[in-house]
């Protein structure tokens, strides 16, 4: 049960009520909007199938509304109860909150990295659960799911522990089948040491790999694409080495750079507020006062380097 210490330094007390209760799906009262099209994504398929499959998994969190008895904000499960609605159930049971400390539980959420998914599945195989009962549950192909519930066959046990919290896709994998378990353990841990769990690095690091370190292929249909040559591969880390350099200049200088632009929006956003300067800017300098209005309307560099783009 979720607690929280006070900062007076009094005792612990309980952020939810011990039991659950069960409401009514009508008398709980959104907080949010679900975005545009998020009931024809793939995360609201997975929550609607799942729930048609095997039931509600993890109760939706509530707090009662002061103002009108018997109704209640929703702090968490927004796609859930979207979800209720659609299949006409009528009542769920939730985690009451005794308090909303403005808790925004969906970015404390962390996204099942493949290699949990994978256990996960092997462990609901390895107890009989048919592959077909396991798609239907996560809106998926039953092929998809063999192939989950194969995801680590030609991995080395050393790399699966060190990628098992990445988001490494299937893809990623599949390169690194490619490769020896000593090269595997060494791509691993390259990729960790980048932060950079991608298709295109995972394929960099195969490119690279000696031909002593690579697994063994089939000949013929189905067989993998020719080496690069030394040359080759000597401008792919010219380039990479390049490429980690400006990135790590950016990192170093990205805090001040932001800093004087925070400085900067915020004066000319004043300056604009003053009307006798906007209409001595519209009159004599248009093309300065359209500048300003961008300047005025940025939040971060992000979207700087998108128009740059």
């Amino acid at each position: 049960m979720a607690e929280r210490i006070e900062d007076s330094g009094e005792r612990i007390r309980q952020g939810f009520d011990s039991q659950f209760m069960t409401i009514a799906v009508a008398s709980i009262v959104p907080l949010k909007t679900l975005p545009e099209g998020a009931r024809e994504g793939r995360s609201f398929a997975q929550v609607l199938s799942s729930i048609k499959a095997i039931g509600l998994v993890e109760a939706p969190v509530v707090m009662a509304d002061t103002s009108r008895t018997g109704s209640y904000f929703l702090l968490d499960g927004h796609l859930r109860i979207e979800a209720l609605k659609q299949l006409g159930i009528e009542e769920v049971e939730c985690l009451i909150a005794t308090e909303d400390d403005t808790y925004t539980y969906n970015k404390r959420v962390n996204r099942i990295p493949p290699i949990q998914e994978h256990r996960m599945i092997a462990r609901a195989m390895e107890r009989g659960v048919p592959a077909a009962d396991i798609a239907e549950a996560l809106n998926l192909q039953v092929e998809s799911v063999i192939r989950r519930f194969r995801l680590l066959d030609g991995i080395s046990a050393e790399a699966a522990e060190m990628l098992k919290d990445t988001p490494c896709s299937m893809r990623v994998f599949d390169i690194l089948r490619q490769m020896s378990a000593v090269r595997q353990i060494e791509a691993a841990d390259l990729m960790i040491g980048q932060n950079n769990f991608s298709i295109m690095f995972a394929r960099a690091l195969r490119a690279a790999t000696p031909d002593n370190q690579l697994a063994a292929v089939k000949k013929g249909k189905g067989a993998a694409a020719p080496t690069p040559s030394g040359q080759q591969i000597a401008r792919m880390e010219r380039e990479l080495a390049a490429l980690q350099t400006q990135v790590k200049s950016v990192e170093e200088t990205y805090g001040i750079d932001n800093l004087h632009l925070t400085v900067a929006r915020g004066y000319i956003a004043k300056l604009l507020a003053n009307g006798r300067v906007a209409r001595w800017l519209a009159s004599h300098r248009q093309e300065y006062l359209g500048e300003f209005e961008k300047i005025a309307e940025i939040d971060t560099l992000a979207p700087l380097a998108e128009q740059d783009a």
